[in-house]
Parts: C-alpha cells; structure tokens; sequence
C-alpha cells in the first residue's frame, strides 16, 4: 500500500508538473503572438485617408500587397516540358497566390552556358515576357555561383586572365540584354560555403562582379543570398563576410537568406535572432527560398511523397508561423517559395498544390492568412469634415466614392496617403 500510495504520489506530481508546463507553454504562445501581431500592425499597415464630401459612401479593396509574397518559378513552364494543362494550371495558380518570383534556374550560368558560346536565352526571355504581361517582379537568380562543383568544366579550364575576362563578359552581358527588367540580381551565390572565383583570382574578384553587372545596368540590385543563415549555423560566417564586403564599398542591394535549411518545423528564437542581427546593416532582408517541410526533415531525407492528415496539419501549421515571425520584422521585404506545386518542386510534399492540382492544407492555411487575415477591406462614410480614414496593409488599393474609383498605392516608404475626391 505505502509504494503504490508513493507511486501515486510521484504520477500526480508529474501530471501537475506536465499540465502546469502546458499551461506556461500555452500562455507564452499567446503572449508571444501577441507581440507578433502588435509588430504586424506597427510595421505593415500605414494610413489612406479618403477626402470627399461629409456622408459620401467610400468603399476600400486592397489589389495586391507592397511585401513580397512570392515563389520560383520552373523552367518547365516555358521550356516545352511541363504538359500544357499544367501549365495553364501553373500560371493561374501562380497569379492567384502570388506577387512576386525568382527564376529557379533559368539565369544560372551553368544553365545558361553550358559550353563556351552557346547561350541559351529563350528560358529566361520566356519567364521574363509573361511576368511582364502580368505586372509581376522579378528577381534574377544568379549571376555567379561560386560553389565549385556547379561551375561548368569549360571556365575551371580558362587561364586566370581568361577566367577574369569571361567573368567580365557574362556580368556585362546578361545585365545589358535585360536591363531595367529584373528587379534585382543575386551576385554570386553562395559565397559563404564556397567561392571558386575567390580562390582563384583573390578577394576583390566580388567588387569586380558588382562593377560589371553595373557596366550593363548600372541600377541593377545586386543581393547576396546563402543557407543556413535563419537556422543560425552560418549566421556568424555570413555577418563577416557582409561587413567585409560593405568595407570593400561593393555595393550591396539586400541581404537574401534561404529558408529551407530547417526540418519539419523551425527555431522561432533563432530565426529572430538571425532577422534582428542582419537588420544591423540597414539593408532590406528577403527570404528567397522558402520550403516547409525543408530539406533537413526525414521527408527530404528520406524522399518520403505523402504526408498524413495529422502531418499535413503541423506542416500548414508551422508555414503560417514562419511567414508571422517574417511579415513581423521590419527589415524583411518578402518570402519566396522555392516551388508551389508538386509536379516541379524539389521537395514535393513542401507544396500548395498535389500533382492533380488539388489543394494542401498548406495551400489553405496560406491563402487564409495573405487574403483574409492580412487583407484590408473597408467601407463607411466620411465624416463632418469628409475625412475617411482607414488602417491599411501597405500596397495597392481600389478606393471608390459614390461609384467612382481610382487606384491608390500605400507603400511603406510614405506611411500614409491622403486621395482626394473633391478634386
């Protein structure tokens, strides 16, 4: 009687030590998204002000956001090989998610130039035309990459003047042909965990990168980007590396950082930590290739393809998460998807969309969040003084006064717009 009145002593003591854990976590979760949305509410809304006669009737739809909510796009959807149904699929699903994308690999010069002359610019001037026809930014990724085994055979073998030269020919080239059409250039990526050009022809070779790609279009954007970085592993090589390059006068357009170096869930502490450190450097931060789950987690690992209700469920669960804690923090500008359907992505079960085009409870929780959560829609009348006023996500608006509309842009930048409909 004594060891079991003992033994239950000791299981209630658990049980009070576990609920009493639970309801700390619970309470800390709560107080924690607490913060995240008075963050979202500082940092991501700004005020239109409608000025028309006292009582008119205003009505404001948002059009599209200023952040950037973003994916890849594949060379499949130009290249001929992704079939035409999918296609069709592709672009329609591609507009109705998304604001922004970045070539997946249609710039890589390896891609680009797999022998020596013979460039291939029908991928790259595809995507280009049809997020042009669509109003769609887009990120040019990239330049260079100087991890060794992705530079082609054909340029290891050019001698250090010829390399220089080539180096040279490809920056000045690419950025003349498309000038004023990318909104920004990854330089050369990577360079964290590898840079071949560096070895081969010293430390200033990234300047001389940054000057050629400015030789071709001198307001060309030019970020760095690299992995590990959210998780924290390589943060402090990537700190370094920024302040020695900010040092050298290479000027740096923005700090891209990879996201999906994590597992089937992330760090929620690391990841601040990361976005707080790189926000020392004054420069916008984009996540420029985001999965979740990513390529840490036994899915990748193991190449597992389905997911289980349950999984499905943590997984939009944790991709929610992740984009709050990024939307929240004031330096980062936007979160690219590295692939949203399951057809053309390098992790499948990370997707929006299976292979049928059915939708993922990721598809879901995402388009809840951007469209709904993170939408403004208003309506009223002006006061006595015909003033509207309205909270509002930064971006584009429909504002339309007793039947008549214009469109409005509330960027960041201004913080509020004031439209006047007297006028």
């Amino acid at each position: 009687m004594g060891s079991r009145s003992t033994a239950s002593l000791k299981n209630m003591f658990i049980y009070m030590m576990i609920a009493v854990f639970f309801v700390a976590h619970i309470s800390t979760s709560r107080a924690q998204g607490a913060d995240i949305d008075a963050d979202i509410e500082k940092h991501r809304k700004g005020e239109l002000i409608i000025k028309a006669s006292p009582g008119a009737q205003i009505e404001v739809e948002q059009l599209s956001h200023e952040f950037w909510f973003g994916a890849a796009i594949s060379n499949s959807m130009v290249s001929g090989s992704m079939a035409e149904n999918d296609v069709k699929q592709y672009k329609e699903k591609f507009l109705e998610n998304f604001n922004s994308a970045v070539t997946e690999n249609a710039v890589k010069w390896a891609g680009m130039e797999p022998e020596k002359g013979n460039v291939n610019y029908a991928i790259v001037d595809g995507i280009l035309e049809w997020t042009e026809k669509n109003g769609i930014p887009l990120r040019g990724h990239n330049l260079f990459w100087g991890i060794e085994r992705f530079v082609q055979p054909w340029v290891k073998a050019l001698d250090d003047d010829a390399l220089a030269k080539t180096l040279q020919d490809r920056a000045e080239t690419v950025t003349a042909r498309y000038r004023g059409r990318f909104a920004e250039y990854d330089l050369n990526n990577e360079m964290v965990h590898g840079n071949y050009y560096e070895d081969r022809l010293g430390p200033e070779i990234t300047k001389k990168m940054a000057e050629w790609a400015h030789n071709g279009d001198p307001d060309a954007k030019l970020f760095l980007n690299d992995y590990n970085i959210l998780t924290g592993k390589s943060l402090p090589g990537y700190m370094t590396q920024i302040r020695s390059l900010l040092n050298q006068g290479v000027p740096i357009a923005g700090i891209g950082v990879q996201g999906h170096s994590h597992g089937e869930t992330f760090d929620r502490e690391q990841l601040r930590k990361a976005l707080d450190s790189l926000a020392l450097f004054g420069l916008p931060i984009r996540v420029t290739e985001f999965n979740m789950p990513g390529q840490n987690s036994r899915f990748y690992r193991e190449k597992i393809l389905e997911m289980t209700a349950e999984e499905a469920a943590l997984n939009a669960s944790e991709l929610v998460e992740f984009y709050r804690l990024c939307f929240a923090h004031p330096a980062v500008e936007g979160i690219l998807m590295w692939g949203f359907w399951e057809g053309a992505n390098w992790i499948p079960v990370s997707s929006l969309y299976k292979k049928d085009w059915s939708p993922t409870p990721a598809a879901e929780a995402y388009q809840n969040l951007i469209f709904k959560e993170w939408w403004t829609k208003a309506s009223g009348k002006a006061d006595s003084d015909g003033e509207y006023t309205v909270p509002a996500f930064y971006g584009k608006y429909k504002v339309t006064v007793n039947g008549q509309s214009r469109e409005v842009e509330l960027p960041k930048s201004k913080g509020k717009v004031a439209v006047d409909f007297g006028k």
